[in-house]
Formats: C-alpha cells, sequence, structure tokens
C-alpha cells in the first residue's frame, strides 16, 4: 500500500503492484502445499461462512500456469469461472487466500493479486475481447437488469453462448457498486469503464438511464425479449428511526459514495476540501463504513467518529475458530487506520445513535448511547458533534417493487422464479454478500437460462418431427 500520509491527499489507487519477478515467486509458493483448501468454497457456521473460493476457482492451476510464464494459458483457466478478475483482483477481500495452507505459518499466498496480474496481462494482450465473442448466434433474446457484477457476469456468460443480450441500467453509468459504491482508490472507475467497453465489444447492447418497470414497462420487456435476469442487487438499505432523522447532512453510506464518485469522475482524483471544517460521524464497522471514513477524510474532513453496535471481536483467533475459517479478530480497515493517523482512536464499540439534533434543520450533534444486546443503556447517553451523519449499516435485501412488476413471488436456489422466462441472480436473489458471489450467481444463472433455451428448441425440434 502507498504510505498513508500520501495515498490521503488524493483518489488513486491505494494499492502498489510487485515486481514481475516477484509475481512469479509469489505464484510459485502455491505449489508449496500437497492439499488446497483455496480452491473450493467450504461452508461453516450453519452454511453462512465460507472457507476458500465460493466460486471454485482453478487457482492452484492458474498459479502454477503464472509460475510458468504461461500467462496466456492461465488467464483462460482463470476465467473459465471468474468473467471479471479485474475487479476481485482488486476488491475482493479473499477468503482463499485465508484457507492458503501457506497461512498456516505466515501470510498466505497473493492469489487476489495474481488475478489483478494475470487480467492486466489479458487486457494488454487483446485476449479479453476475444474471449468474449460468441462462435455463432443463437437468434434467442435476452434481457439483464441491473449491471453490477451478477449482471455482468450473467450478460458475459449468455454472450458467449450465442445469444443476444441487451443489459439495462438505472444510472448513468454501468457497473452498480463497482461504479458508485466502491470508492476510486479502490477500484478505479476507468477499470470499470474498460470492462463496460469490452461488454460494447463483444456485441452486447447497453442502455443507460433505463429503469425497467418505469422507463419501460415490465410487459413491454417480456413481450421483446425470450428470457429475463433480474440481477438488481441488494439496495434496501438499513435505516435509524430516532428524532431527528429528518434533519439535512444525514446520509445513506451508498448515496454519500455515489455523489462522491461522480465528484472524483468530474473533477479529478486530487482530494478535495468539500468537508474542510466538518465533524463526520459514520454509523457501521463494515467495509462501506471503512470506505465511508477514507473517502471523507479525502474530502478534508476535520475529525470523525465511528459506531459499531457489536462488540469488538478478539485480537486472536478463538478455539472455535481455526484456519482454514475466515478469521474473526479485530482488523483495522484502510479507512480507519488514515483515521487514526490524523485524529487517534475514532472507533466505538457496542455505541450507536439514539437522537440527532441540529440547527436551520441541518445535523450539528448527535445524542450516542452505549447499547447492551442491541439495545441503548439508560444513562449513557453523551453527546458528540457531527455535521455529517453516514449510515453504513449494511442491506436488508432487495428493492421489492420490481419483482411486483413482473409477478415474481418465488425465487428459487436454481436461479428460476414462478414465472418460466424469469430469472433471478446476485444479491437481489441470496441476500448482501461479496462480489465474487454475485459473478459466481450470473455465471450459474446464465447456464441454466441456456439449459432452459436449449430445451425448449428441443421440444419445437420434436414438435416438428
Amino acid at each position: 500500500m502507498r504510505p498513508i500520509m500520501k495515498r490521503i491527499k488524493d483518489f488513486d489507487v491505494m494499492e502498489l503492484d510487485l515486481s514481475d519477478e516477484d509475481r512469479r515467486i509469489q505464484a510459485a509458493r502455491c505449489m508449496n502445499c500437497g492439499i488446497p483448501f483455496c480452491h473450493h468454497g467450504v461452508f461453516y457456521g450453519d452454511g453462512k461462512a465460507v472457507s476458500g473460493c465460493p466460486n471454485d476457482n482453478l487457482i492452484p492451476e492458474w498459479n502454477d500456469l503464472v509460475y510458468k510464464n504461461q500467462d496466456k494459458r492461465a488467464f483462460e483457466r482463470l476465467t473459465r469461472t471468474n468473467y471479471l478478475p479485474d475487479m476481485t483482483g482488486r476488491v475482493c477481500p479473499a477468503p482463499c487466500e485465508v484457507s492458503c495452507v501457506n497461512a498456516l505459518n505466515g501470510p498466505g499466498v497473493t492469489i487476489r493479486n495474481n488475478e489483478k496480474f494475470i487480467i492486466e496481462q489479458a487486457f494488454k494482450n487483446g485476449w479479453v475481447v476475444d474471449s468474449g465473442r460468441p462462435i455463432r448466434r443463437t437468434g434467442k433474446k435476452i434481457a439483464v437488469i441491473g449491471s453490477g457484477p451478477a449482471g455482468i457476469s450473467a450478460a458475459w456468460r449468455l454472450n458467449q453462448l450465442g445469444h443476444s443480450v441487451t443489459l439495462y441500467e438505472r444510472d448513468d453509468r454501468f457497473g452498480g457498486f463497482l461504479m458508485y459504491g466502491i470508492p476510486n482508490m479502490k477500484l478505479p472507475k476507468e477499470i470499470v469503464e474498460r470492462r463496460i467497453d469490452a461488454l460494447r465489444q463483444v456485441g452486447i447492447k447497453l442502455m443507460p438511464n433505463t429503469e425497467v418497470g418505469k422507463d419501460i414497462t415490465a410487459e413491454a420487456i417480456k413481450e421483446q425479449y425470450d428470457r429475463v435476469v433480474i440481477c438488481t442487487g441488494s439496495r434496501q438499505a438499513r435505516d435509524l428511526d430516532v428524532p431527528g432523522r429528518e434533519l439535512e447532512g444525514i446520509y445513506q453510506a451508498a448515496e454519500y459514495l455515489k455523489i462522491a464518485t461522480q465528484s472524483v469522475l468530474k473533477d479529478g482524483t486530487k482530494a478535495s476540501t468539500k468537508l474542510a471544517g466538518k465533524h463526520v460521524l459514520v454509523l457501521g464497522g463494515g467495509d462501506t463504513g471503512n470506505d465511508c471514513i477514507a473517502t471523507a477524510i479525502r474530502q478534508g474532513c476535520a475529525g470523525i467518529t465511528q459506531l459499531e453496535i457489536t462488540p469488538a471481536l478478539p485480537k486472536e483467533r478463538t478455539p472455535e475458530n481455526q484456519w482454514p475459517e475466515w478469521p474473526m479478530v479485530l482488523k483495522n480497515g484502510y479507512g480507519q487506520q488514515e483515521a487514526r493517523t490524523l485524529f487517534g482512536e475514532i472507533t466505538e464499540y457496542t455505541a450507536t445513535a439514539t437522537a440527532f439534533a441540529g440547527r436551520n434543520g441541518h445535523v450539528s450533534e448527535v445524542e450516542v448511547s452505549g447499547v447492551d444486546h442491541f439495545k441503548p443503556i439508560p444513562g449513557s447517553e453523551k453527546r458528540v458533534p457531527a455535521d455529517l451523519v453516514l449510515l453504513a449499516m449494511g442491506f436488508t435485501g432487495a428493492e421489492q417493487w420490481l419483482f411486483d412488476e413482473f409477478g415474481i413471488t418465488e425465487k428459487n436456489k436454481d436461479y428460476t422464479t414462478n414465472d418460466d422466462q424469469i430469472f433471478v441472480a446476485g444479491d437481489c436473489r441470496r441476500g448482501p454478500s461479496l462480489v465474487i458471489w454475485g459473478i459466481h450467481e450470473g455465471r450459474m444463472c446464465a447456464e441454466r437460462v441456456n439449459d432452459s433455451l436449449n430445451a425448449l428448441a428441443s421440444q419445437s425440434v420434436k414438435a416438428r418431427a
């Protein structure tokens, strides 16, 4: 990573790359284990957590090919399962690296960064677009609604299979949370735009600023396309119903991050003074909360308070949380590290906001209370200054209204619905999750759609016979 005091001066990418020689050495480390745990998703914790790659990426195979300087073959192996390593190679939390056998006695192999290396080689050499073009066209038309990881993955695979795909996006730019939910320093927007341009080059039709169900009806979509895939994500954000919530200056994290990215796209990546003299309060201790902290720092804020409603995790693994499970230990995100360098400790655990106060209709102060089992503790209240409040408390699920427009009442595990024409994939089916899960769902859903069309064609041939 770039040094903190340098990287907070801009929205440019934070992560540094290895030299070519070191990259090959990292890939060679993958051969140090006899039985790999990285390449296959193993569920634990009542099926709510996963160790290893949930997309079943062929990690040892393409790492060995990188070591042998066979980068094109490595790309072909990698993209058998992962159509978007340009995204996961930058933003995936990499449960594969945690379950790497090398991680038992030191750091795991840099699997995520190796993915990024492979896809950069592929774009540089023109392999990406070539891999996305179909051998022939089937004559079938498919609409994919939503251009996040699941939507792009589904569209890419369906196009590879020869179907004519139209990708609908309600925003002005494609990518969903890849574009507007992840800050530029983690995922540069030219990387997202490059992938969208690749979609265009392989023959996928792109429809921005088009909200299905409003700008075009569900009925019209069903009439125009043989199949419809809904990949609208999990956009229903948790809110906080406390006194003063109506004050200005209180934003959902996704809304704030979108506005911030739009400013970067318009004004460039240099740090700004938009929040000069302002105090920021962030509710939520996850990745999105960290992104909000880091963004506010680059906008010149004067101070930050972060509230996390759960207790702090232990500093080391407990006996119940052993390798290769994800380590449930206290971590300092990149935004927290930056904030502590500037302001000292910012995070309060087992705490939440219980009221907002303001001046002239704008928030200026927050009442903070300790919590016990998610309930405020009477008498623990205190007040902290806040000119900007960001609600980064996660998402509860998909926006239901679009499913109602299509008459969808069932979302099945095999990506089908109660309507044979409509399929669903990604966070809007399984709930809020990782980018790699979206890619997996889009890929598997595309195969299910293709199977349904093949079955339809087979029935048609039998009928004519």
